[in-house]
């Protein structure tokens, strides 16, 4: 039936009561109905049992299978209890829906036969565990994946011996497909005794993840179809989901298929990037736009994200603006890839690229949670403004330049890194989640917090550990690598809550937790655990530690070990600093205990050494200022003591003495370039740089590669174009390949200077004629733009800053799937402000090759001066 003008706003009023209703139940105890959903006519998953918009988001999480099952059993964990621990976070976070593609070729034969197996029984466990949630379950049953990665691979099923393009065209493969399907479906959970195709926690099936097709279109059709047909013999009645996002191009294979739903992905700034990516990539995930978004085919299916994330990116500011976009753009489900277990989340082996857990990235995870909130809040198919107008909407506020998001109600007040919001009613809040302070809770450590109202005056708090990163966790990764480091300190708390005023009583509720104390001013000091807070007089022993909490127990608490590592330091020098000013120096240092004191050693290299007291501003912060008498030009170099007990620890390193010791041997030390105002100032080396920075090819014909250049030897970076590609395939916009370098960082130590530059220089050169543009990109993501004239001849192409115009940014590294936009425009840019830009792109356009060779375009450094 056509959605009229009359009967759209009719659903709409009916769903914006349901939402009321839904938000006037607390955060704990909000629940999803139970049973099944069907997709109605419009498209629309809906709960059988009311007709109620489904709204599902969540995660994926792999701790049955693969790499987590078996880093879990290297490092001595239990699956069971890692399963227990992690889906009582999701519940703590409020997440309602888990997703995997699961391994069939561990639990399979190459015939497709099910085997009754350890990963087949812990999977069967984790769904019992998710019901027992009420967190609500979609199953991929072929993954098409082996079973190695990031190791070698040993999975025996039949994605073991058939490739993906196989999967569809083998008749033998297809075949396994469709007995594997029927069993599983069949397979009856040992934990539930329920069959999966009738379970109703389990809502839905996606026939398989991210297959991989050509044309012509006709045989993809039949396949689906063929799969569909196989797991509705079953007597399986639920909606039908089949990935169309994976094979831009051939969706005209799926469209007609007999599937009731379409699955997505989104992957906004790429993945394995190798390091962190740094800079605001809020316009990154701005809007998911579908290229069939009006063809009725389309329309008239349900739309789900299978997997999202924002890879390589730790900035808590992502979640929630790709959640709202996901709304915008009509999808009713929604599961990141991938939660981390909490037993191997140290190290973030899983999956090098993605990295979350509540416990180790816990201002990551909180934003997820208000990610949830804005999932749920939002209308399906509501539109928004463009970036950065969008980033206040609803009850939610998104801020690169504060790495915050936010969400401020009546009832519910969360925050990702401190904040000065003052909540919207104090008297109403039922729930408070947050890292950092804000006005209602003052907090030392650097753990996720959590406050629940459970009756006037009485309050459930839990805390989570100090975790601090010690490492970037998207390099190279190993268990024997951690990348956070967890601490169990005493950590002072106030609160400024007025109905339990001043002075509350506290006392431990988990497992070991004997804790209790009476609040003075409203301040307590707490460990990780959890508690029961009450107004003073109030009688508080109806609350025990197995009193409920929605689907949470009170006395439930789940938490990493301490890291056994002692005195951490993460330190990056400035790479240039201004000569006679004063310098701070500012580094991560854990082990700090209250008798200890820090301090830094300068010494302008061969010349005067110096020592200074390091301020404590913030857990695990330490900072001194070298002033302007041991900053003239040339070379600092200076070392952070540690003083325990009276023996000093230095750093860089962790070595046992000071460097003013006689025999203290170690020749590690951090260093800055003392420099005059007129230096310039390099955002791009290639010699230094290239593990920090991202260097795409944007096209089939292009690649990218480091050199050397003739007549000095330096290091180039090699942007190199062939023959354009024919297919059908083959027609692409945008550049052919692009360099994006953060460079904010290295303003710190020259912000006096910025004034004083007046050009671009760019030392480069181009094998034949080519356009090539440098852009220079401020904190809001305006970018300003100029061409870049190079010739064959490896020279210095001095850029004048006033002739860099504002442009649209390119959204580097690239959003996936391709079809997603690849360039953002500001609304209102702007004047180029030096002291605000912070990321530079240097853009090559495509080109045909003359001659005999490829277009080659070498970059050995830009620089401002």
């Amino acid at each position: 039936m056509p959605l009229t003008l009359a009967r759209f706003f009719c659903l709409f009023s009916l769903l914006i009561g349901a939402g009321s209703a839904a938000r006037a139940q607390t955060a704990a105890t909000a629940r999803q109905p139970t049973g099944d959903v069907y997709v109605d006519g419009q498209g629309v998953l809906r709960w059988q049992q009311n007709q109620q918009e489904v709204a599902l988001f969540g995660v994926n999480y792999t701790a049955p299978f693969a790499h987590a099952y078996r880093a879990q059993r290297t490092v001595g964990g239990s699956p069971e209890k890692a399963i227990d621990q992690d889906v009582y976070h999701l519940s703590r976070l409020g997440l309602d829906a888990f997703r995997i593609h699961v391994w069939d070729v561990e639990i399979t034969d190459t015939l497709g036969n099910l085997q009754q197996n350890e990963h087949l029984r812990l999977l069967d466990y984790l769904v019992a565990q998710l019901k027992q949630r009420g967190i609500k379950v979609i199953l991929t049953p072929i993954a098409y994946w082996n079973n190695g990665y990031p190791e070698r691979d040993s999975g025996t099923g039949f994605s073991s011996i058939y490739s993906k393009v196989q999967a569809y065209t083998n008749p033998r493969a297809i075949w396994a497909q469709e007995n594997y399907l029927t069993q599983f479906l069949n397979h009856r959970n040992q934990y539930t005794q329920l069959l999966n195709r009738e379970d109703p926690d389990i809502l839905a099936f996606e026939v398989c993840n991210e297959p991989r097709y050509h044309q012509p279109a006709a045989e993809v059709t039949a396949f689906a179809n063929r799969m569909v047909a196989a797991m509705r013999a079953t007597g399986y009645r639920k909606p039908i989901f089949y990935n169309i996002a994976e094979n831009p191009g051939v969706e005209e294979g799926i469209l007609p298929a007999n599937v009731d739903g379409l699955t997505f992905q989104w992957y906004p700034a790429g993945l394995v990037s190798g390091h962190t990516l740094r800079g605001n990539l809020l316009p990154h995930v701005d809007q998911y736009s579908i290229p069939f978004r009006n063809d009725p085919r389309f329309q008239r299916r349900a739309k789900m994200v299978y997997e999202f994330e924002s890879g390589d990116i730790i900035q808590p500011v992502m979640y929630p603006m790709m959640a709202r976009s996901f709304r915008e753009a009509g999808f009713q489900w929604a599961t990141q890839f991938a939660y981390d277990p909490l037993v191997i989340a140290y190290a973030n082996t899983e999956y090098q690229t993605h990295y979350l857990n509540l416990a180790y990235t816990p201002a990551k995870a909180l934003s997820l949670l208000i990610a949830s909130k804005v999932f749920h809040r939002v209308g399906r198919g509501q539109t928004f403004r463009r970036y950065p107008a969008d980033s206040v909407f609803d009850a939610f506020r998104v801020s690169y330049r504060q790495g915050l998001s936010e969400m401020n109600t009546e009832e519910e007040f969360y925050y990702t890194s401190s904040t000065q919001s003052i909540a919207k009613k104090a008297s109403k809040l039922r729930h408070i989640a947050g890292t950092g302070s804000s006005p209602l809770v003052q907090y030392g450590g650097s753990g996720a917090y959590f406050l629940d109202r459970l009756a006037a005056g009485v309050w459930r708090l839990e805390v989570l550990p100090d975790a601090v990163a010690i490492r970037d966790p998207f390099e190279t990764t190993s268990l024997q690598k951690p990348v956070t480091q967890i601490l169990w300190n005493d950590q002072p708390l106030r609160l400024a809550l007025p109905e339990l005023g001043r002075r509350f009583s506290l006392r431990g509720l988990n497992e070991g937790n004997s804790a209790q104390a009476q609040a003075t001013d409203g301040r307590v000091t707490v460990r990780p655990g959890v508690y029961l807070l009450a107004a003073a007089g109030k009688n508080t022993s109806a609350w025990t530690a197995d009193s409920k909490l929605g689907p949470l127990r009170l006395g439930e608490f789940a938490a990493p070990e301490p890291t056994r590592l002692g005195p951490q330091v993460r330190h990056t020098p400035v790479a240039q600093a201004t000569a006679g000013q004063p310098l701070t120096i500012r580094a991560t240092m854990t082990g700090i205990e209250a008798a200890d004191s820090v301090y830094l050693i300068a010494q302008h290299y061969y010349g005067r050494t110096q020592a200074f007291p390091m301020r404590q501003p913030a857990y695990a912060t330490v900072e001194a200022t070298v002033p302007a008498e041991l900053t003239y030009t040339g070379l600092l170099r200076y070392w952070m003591v540690l003083k325990k007990g009276g023996q000093p620890l230095t750093f860089p390193g962790g070595f046992s003495g000071s460097p003013r010791d006689w025999d203290y041997f170690s020749r590690e030390q951090w260093e800055v370039p003392l420099v005059s105002a007129k230096t310039p100032l390099y955002l791009f080396r290639a010699a230094a740089d290239r593990e920090q920075v991202e260097a795409r090819a944007l096209s089939r014909n292009s690649w990218t590669d480091y050199v050397t250049t003739e007549a000095a030897g330096a290091l180039a970076l090699r942007f190199g174009q062939g023959a354009a590609k024919t297919g059908p395939q083959a027609a692409e916009t945008g550049p052919a390949a692009c360099l994006r370098a953060y460079y904010g960082d290295k303003l710190q130590g020259r912000l006096q200077d910025l004034s004083g530059f007046t050009e671009v220089v760019v030392k480069a050169r181009a094998s034949q004629p080519v356009g090539v543009q440098v852009l220079l990109a401020n904190k809001d993501a305006a970018a300003f733009a100029a061409p870049v004239p190079l010739t064959t001849e490896l020279r210095e192409v001095r850029v004048p800053l006033s002739s860099l115009k504002a442009s649209a940014l390119l959204l580097s590294p690239r959003p996936y799937p391709g079809f997603l936009p690849l360039r953002f425009q500001s609304q209102n840019p702007g004047v180029l402000k030096l002291a605000d830009t912070e990321v530079l792109q240097v853009l090559v356009d495509a080109a045909a090759p003359t001659g005999n060779g490829p277009v080659q375009v070498d970059i050995e450094s830009i620089y401002l001066q």
